[in-house]
Formats: C-alpha cells, structure tokens, sequence
C-alpha cells in the first residue's frame, strides 16, 4: 500500500513539477532559432531527454501568454509544403528574463556543495 501511495504521491509531483517548467522549456527552444510550435513539441522532448512532453494546446496558450507580455514575438513565413507558419523568437525582454531565470533557477543545481549533496543523500 505504501509503494502505491508513494508511486501516485510521485506522478502528481512530477506532473506538477513538469507544468511549472513547460514555460522555460519553450523560451529556452527559441535560444536555438526562430521555430514554429510543432518544431518547439520536439526540441523539448529533446532537450529534457523525454522527461518533458507537452501537448499542442498548452503550447500555444503559453505562446500566446508570451506574445501578450512581450516576451516573444511570432512572424508568418510562407511554407515551401502546405499553408503559412508562424515562426517565434525571442524578444530582448524574452532574452533577458531566460538568462535571469536560468541564473537564480538553473544554475544552482551546478554548484559543486548542491551536487556533493545529491550524490550524499542518494548514497545513503
């Protein structure tokens, strides 16, 4: 019974975890290159090696989110094979609030103390 709860305890926290990080996974996409949303779906499976997936809708609602605050902006291209894609970048404002994001938030798990740590407690 404990395994379960422990099991169903950890799915939740995951998916919360995951949720809360879908945003600096699509900002940190588009440091790569202007991409449309398919093309971000597949740099986030890849850059968080399978462990993050999103699906379409979340997707675009957090690109509109980021438009309407500035954070990125969005250019149709024409398509050499089917209709019109609308291509995203960063903007500065998008540019600067990343690096700060990945300084105070990202960073920390590099520190040698924080890894030291880790490694301790899964040794235990």
């Amino acid at each position: 019974m404990a395994q379960t709860n422990t099991q169903e305890l950890l799915n939740h926290w995951e998916e919360s975890y995951k949720k809360g990080l879908l945003s600096f996974w699509i900002l940190f996409s588009l440091t790569q290159r202007s991409m449309y949303a398919y093309e971000m779906k597949e740099e986030i499976v890849k850059f968080s090696q399978g462990s993050i997936s999103a699906d379409d809708n979340s997707i675009y609602r957090a690109l509109r989110r980021f438009t309407t605050t500035g954070l990125i902006e969005g250019k149709m291209t024409p398509s050499p094979s089917g209709p019109d894609r609308k291509y995203f970048s960063l903007t500065p404002l998008g540019t600067d609030l990343l690096r700060q994001f990945i300084e105070r938030n990202i960073l920390v798990f590099q520190s040698e103390e924080f890894i030291k740590a880790i490694q301790s407690y899964l040794d235990k």
